[in-house]
């Protein structure tokens, strides 16, 4: 059965509308083996971390941290309730190597099912989206296991699936699987790292699919084109796909937790770009794309 859309964050479903200033990218919680001694593992600077973010203005944060990567949905619920804020969290499965190769043999048999599991199950606090990852510059086999499953999974149940672009590339390549091999419609994709490849005419070809893209950055591992994120954003924007743009901070590391922190999307971000793009361009960034972005009618 399916009704008006709806946002699934960890305490429950929420009307669009409420969803208000959010970080439509980042991680209060992840760990993972390529970055050993970085782990966001800890409930009290993740609740500290928050309480910043939303001192500054903001009201959502969506984590993309996917199933095996210490996402803690019951301790996402617990701060969300402490500090007010709504949280989204996700199912799916990371690139290959963030991963035990025991850990992969145990859901392979069924993926899609577990990802469906997560997502409308009766037991904790369910995932509001379906994150997956591609490789560098390709579609390998992890990546069409996992975006077949996140396909399936949508299917049944509604639910927007968010990619990992590595480092930015093979955009097109998901969009050409996803969309038109699997029959994903592209309003429930989106792709994230789209600044960490500042390729205008990538960015653009992408955008004129219909999917969202994902600007999540600046953060610590992508300076070295983070200067290129407002001209990139300016670009799209003056190309008429200013509706299909987020923004989030992407903090998967302790050290990034303290510099820049989530809360630099809001602090010094958008006022760069409000001072380059205008209020009203940037507010719908933050606002009324994110709450079209991860909202469906949910089918389970």
């Amino acid at each position: 059965m399916t009704g008006d859309p709806e946002i699934r964050t960890v305490l429950g479903d929420i009307d669009p509308a409420e969803l208000g200033v959010t970080n439509a990218h980042d991680h209060l919680f992840f760990a993972s083996a390529l970055l050993p001694g970085q782990e966001l593992d800890d409930p009290a600077a993740a609740a500290a971390a928050l309480s910043r973010f939303r001192e500054a203005g903001g009201t959502a944060l969506v984590q993309w941290t996917p199933h095996g990567l210490g996402r803690r949905m019951c301790e996402l619920a617990r701060i969300s309730r402490e500090t007010g804020v709504h949280l989204v969290g996700a199912t799916g499965l990371h690139r290959a190597e963030h991963y035990a190769p025991a850990a992969l043999s145990r859901v392979a048999d069924d993926l899609a099912g577990v990802f469906v599991e997560d997502l409308t199950g009766t037991t904790g606090p369910r995932a509001g989206l379906v994150k997956v990852a591609g490789a560098f510059h390709t579609i390998d086999s992890h990546a069409r296991l996992t975006m077949t499953a996140a396909a399936v999974a949508h299917e049944e149940t509604g639910a927007p699936i968010a990619v990992h672009l590595e480092l930015g590339t093979a955009g097109l390549e998901t969009v050409e699987l996803l969309c038109g091999k699997l029959d994903v419609p592209p309003e429930k994709v989106i792709l994230g790292h789209l600044n960490r490849n500042p390729d205008p005419a990538i960015q653009r070809e992408i955008a004129e699919t219909g999917v969202f893209l994902g600007f999540d950055g600046p953060s610590r591992a992508n300076h070295a084109t983070d200067w290129r994120l407002f001209d990139g954003l300016e670009a799209l924007v003056e190309a008429g796909h200013g509706g299909q743009l987020l923004l989030g901070g992407d903090t998967t590391t302790a050290a990034a937790r303290h510099q820049p922190g989530a809360a630099y999307l809001l602090t010094t971000l958008a006022p760069r770009l409000t001072k380059q793009l205008g209020g009203d361009v940037v507010t719908a960034m933050l606002v009324a794309n994110p709450a079209r972005a991860f909202a469906t009618s949910w089918l389970k």
